[in-house]
């Protein structure tokens, strides 16, 4: 069978699900009131929502629930019953972030397909392989990936592949943003981003400032629209092609579902060699909503100036006003019908018989496939003789063809009646009624489901442990340096004070470096575990990267591997090192007990690194002490695919750090990791639990964690100076400048 793509829709709203379907969609997909990634769209509640769900499904249209934020613990037990009364109306799926509620999911509804967010940022085959493996039907990669990773991913995986294809593009991979977190308390991990990437900046370099005056929307990319690739697209082996938008209205909604129609449709009947894109559609789209031009995105090409709206978003546009009352009227206003066909018997001295069915429905998972009609016959007493006027066929087709407020249509109706008889208006108006709405009830039972094969949520029960080591000797401090200074520094430092460093770990950048291999042995003097901290992000640069320096790595021996994604763990695994130990990083989210315990069946984890957008409390709900916890560094608010030195002045593949200012003037640095050609931006104020170690000692965490990004040798042994007294010697101490407390107590909603 030919395979056929979906075209999955955004809905904040009912009303734009309505206007969604209308407009031809295969699938919605769209958040309730709690636990969505757009926590500001105009979410339904249950009720409303359950109306949408019906009103998809008579149609043959699926429907995915959001459920795509991190889950806090004090959250958990709101979880089965949320999804239980959509489950139970026939929910096609839902769309995860947090592994710790696929795991839920799975347990507890089994026969819900469970779709993998693209706020799990997933980057290539072995992240695919491996949610395949625990009961993912479907996969949203990274916005960022090309088509030749998707083609990896559909060669090496037998799973479901959705794609974003037109709409908003987040300057940082999703999933990897803190900067909304940071900076104003809404996390994009939690539906509530501010947007501040929208925002204008300047960017300097050695003080020279790099980009014009007129261009300061450096992080703000264009919309996505990669109509004219549509048939690389689904060559590459993409199967659902997803608009973004729940924020936008109906209209946006409506207008942007019937052009990818459109030309969908065109490619499944003339294939590449018919499929060519109007430019009047384009302007069209534009017409629609345009934050500065519109990009095929990230398929063919890794980054570009061409992808960011540098410019300020047009003003005093003209409004396409013949177009907007045409998507109001016949998608958002419009009225969708489902043709049917009736057969009534009118017989003398026999029941009234009507028979009502709907052909060509699409199957119960909203495909394209044809199925066969559903049917259902109702019956009701013996038409009368007629004393005086007779009814006539006219009449009885009059008033059973009075649909009304339905969703149905008679594009037949046949009857088979005798003469002389007499049926009153009361009684065909029942008998239609009653066929109907029996016919909209078994078309809605394809979907829905009972209980049968639901495991009742009796409270969370843990048998786990992912208690490792807990912390009963003192403090221990894991310093990480992502520069050779920083090394020298630490070194130095353990030397003159004669001291052992419990673990140093390095930026993988700096296995490049060729006189790192001198220190090698003066680190592992004045270190317990040498460990290497793997990239943020594991795209096909950071494969090539390791497969260059595969023997120096296996060579060095590293007592752990901090991994920033599940990624890295299996290609690790396959290629260094079956045994190794692993250290997650806070970028593998663990936001409640049922995450942890969900690591720790499937990996061979030794310690997890606690979140850090949960505060001090929310970390000891956890109640998992014997982890590390962030003390000291400058957290990455923003980890992009994008450079910024591209963008501005172009790439010379020279690792550095830039400077970006904000409005406010509020620096901050931006890191060049050139060998994976990925930017991060740092918070401007380094993260300092200095004069908190009461607070800290009560969630016990087996180790601290200093993190060095861009400081300097001084620097660096001024800080391993501060915590060395505060939390060794009992020292008091000053902290350190213009420092933040990040989320450990404030904390995010």
């Amino acid at each position: 069978m030919m395979k056929i793509t979906e075209l999955l829709a955004p809905a904040g709203s009912y009303e734009s699900l309505v206007a969604a379907v209308n407009a031809g969609a295969d699938a919605i997909y769209i958040g309730g009131k709690k636990f969505s990634a757009r926590a500001y769209a105009n979410n339904p509640d249950e009720d409303v929502l359950i109306k949408g769900i019906e009103y998809a499904h008579t149609f043959g249209v699926s429907v995915y629930m959001t459920i795509n934020t991190l889950f806090k613990e004090s959250e958990m037990d709101e979880l089965f019953d949320y999804i239980k009364t959509y489950y139970n109306a026939g929910i096609d799926a839902v769309i995860v972030q947090d592994l710790g509620v696929f795991e839920f999911i799975r347990k507890h509804f089994k026969k819900l397909p469970i779709h993998a967010s693209t706020q799990m940022t997933i980057t290539g085959s072995y992240g695919a392989i491996f949610l395949k493996n625990i009961g993912a039907s479907r996969i949203v990669p990274a916005r960022e990936i090309s088509l030749a990773e998707i083609k990896d991913i559909d060669n090496k995986c037998d799973i479901e592949i959705e794609c974003f294809v037109h709409g908003a593009l987040c300057y940082s991979y999703s999933g990897q943003c803190l900067m909304s977190s940071i900076i104003g308390g809404r996390s994009g991990n939690r539906g509530r981003c501010a947007q501040t990437c929208r925002l204008p900046y300047d960017l300097y370099e050695n003080g020279k400032k790099l980009n014009k005056s007129d261009e300061r929307n450096l992080l703000s990319c264009k919309d996505l629209c990669s109509l004219d690739i549509l048939p690389d697209l689904i060559e590459a082996g993409i199967d659902s092609l997803k608009i973004e938008g729940r924020m936008k209205a109906p209209r946006y909604t409506a207008g942007v579902v019937s052009i990818w129609r459109k030309y969908l449709d065109l490619y499944n009947l003339k294939k590449r060699a018919g499929y060519k894109v109007d430019k009047k559609d384009r302007k069209l789209l534009l017409d629609l909503f345009d934050r500065g031009g519109q990009t095929d995105g990230y398929y063919k090409e890794h980054n570009g100036r061409d992808m960011i709206a540098v410019h300020e978003k047009p003003v005093n546009k003209e409004v396409n006003a013949d177009y907007f009352e045409y998507l109001d009227k016949t998608f958002v206003e419009g009225k969708k019908v489902l043709p049917v066909l009736g057969t009534v018997k009118i017989k003398k001295d026999m029941p009234i018989s009507f028979e009502v069915s709907v052909n060509n429905l699409r199957d119960a998972y909203g495909r394209q496939e044809q199925v066969k009609s559903i049917s259902i016959e109702v019956s009701c007493e013996a038409p009368q003789l007629a004393k005086t006027r007779a009814s006539s066929t006219c009449d009885v087709e009059k008033q059973l063809k009075k649909t009304g407020n339905t969703l149905f249509i008679f594009e037949s109706l046949y009857i088979d009646m005798d003469e002389g008889l007499f049926i009153p208006v009361k009684t065909l108006n029942e008998l239609r009624r009653d066929a109907l709405d029996k016919l909209y009830q078994k078309i809605l039972d394809r979907y829905r489901r009972d209980d049968s094969d639901v495991l009742e949520y009796t409270g969370f029960i843990y048998p786990h442990s992912a208690i490792k080591d807990e912390n009963k000797t003192g403090i221990k401090f894991n310093i990480l340096c992502e520069t050779v200074e920083q090394i020298d520094a630490a070194v130095d430092f353990a030397k003159s004070e004669g001291i052992t460093f419990d673990e140093i770990s390095i930026e993988s950048e700096l296995i490049s470096e060729s006189f790192l291999y001198d220190k090698i042995k003066s680190i592992r003097e004045c270190c317990a575990a040498f460990n290497i901290y793997m990239p943020h992000i594991f795209r096909d640069e950071a494969k090539a990267f390791f497969n260059k320096h595969l023997q120096r790595i296996r060579e060095l021996k590293f007592d752990n591997f901090i991994v920033r994604s599940l990624e890295e763990i299996f290609y690790i695994n396959d290629n260094i090192d079956n045994n190794a130990n692993i250290i997650l990083d806070y970028s593998v989210y663990a936001y409640n007990k049922n995450t942890i315990d969900f690591y720790n069946d499937n990996f061979n984890i030794k310690r997890l690194t606690y979140p850090l957008e949960l505060n001090l409390s929310e970390i000891r709900q956890l109640d998992n002490p014997g982890n590390e916890m962030i003390a000291y560094g400058k957290i990455p608010m923003m980890v992009s695919a994008q450079c910024l030195k591209k963008t501005t002045k172009g790439c010379d593949h020279k690792k550095e750090v830039l400077v970006l200012k904000d409005r406010k003037n509020s620096e901050m640095q931006v890191k060049t990791h050139c060998d994976f050609c990925y930017n991060t931006i740092l918070n401007s104020k380094p993260l300092s639990v200095l004069g908190m170690e009461k607070e800290v000692k009560k969630i016990s965490p087996s180790i601290l964690r200093l993190w060095f990004t861009t400081e300097n040798a001084g620097e660096t042994k001024n800080v391993l100076r501060k915590y060395m007294d505060d939390f060794c010697n009992n020292v008091s101490v000053l902290n350190i400048d213009d420092f933040t407390r990040g989320h450990l107590k404030r904390g995010i909603e």
